[in-house]
């Protein structure tokens, strides 16, 4: 794709810059990985993924972003996307099980409950399926806030890597939100 067209600059990869730390992570193979295997992944959901979020889906519910809005409604405060929490899924089957390497081929997701702002959720994701055919694997995903209630359950299809591997995880950019940059300028 020409992204010039498109007026977006072309993709490139973040190379490390001094003083940048970098973490290495390796993945599981088809042929290593069994049956009830299972892993955890949390993370702190705040203002500023849910605004990242929106600016990145386009999504921009009021329901998410405008605390008067969703202070009228069953909630009474802005709730996280839904498909933020899905998005974290994506997230332990990338970095984790199987790890790099890895294609999400397909999701099935039930969101259970509302997620707030401050709330900690942490995904588990166990093995229940090997595919004989193809290196495929089929995960159950269970996502709970820090009281421990299910926000989000559903089943994952994964393309799991065949080869062994090793990777260097490069930090994401800086993501600055508009409204911050417009406070910082002033």
């Amino acid at each position: 794709m020409d992204h010039a067209l498109w007026g977006q600059p072309p993709p490139r990869c973040h190379a490390l810059g001094v003083g940048e730390l970098s973490v290495q992570i390796s993945n599981l193979t088809f042929d290593e990985i069994e049956i009830g295997d299972t892993t955890t992944y949390s993370r702190l959901i705040t203002n500023q993924e849910v605004e990242a979020f929106a600016a990145i889906s386009g999504d921009h519910n009021p329901l998410h972003l405008d605390p008067d809005y969703a202070a009228t409604t069953s909630f009474g405060e802005c709730i996280a996307h839904g498909m933020l929490t899905g998005a974290l899924i994506s997230a332990a089957i990338a970095m984790q099980l199987p790890g790099p390497g890895s294609v999400y081929l397909s999701q099935q997701i039930q969101f259970r409950a509302p997620v707030f702002l401050g709330d900690t959720l942490t995904v588990t994701l166990a093995v229940t399926d090997k595919h004989a055919k193809r290196p495929w694997i089929t995960l159950k995903c269970e996502v709970e806030n820090q009281e421990g209630q299910s926000v989000a359950r559903g089943e994952a299809q994964v393309a799991a890597p065949t080869k062994r591997e090793t990777v260097t995880i490069v930090p994401p950019p800086a993501i600055q939100l508009l409204e911050e940059a417009s406070l910082a300028a002033d």
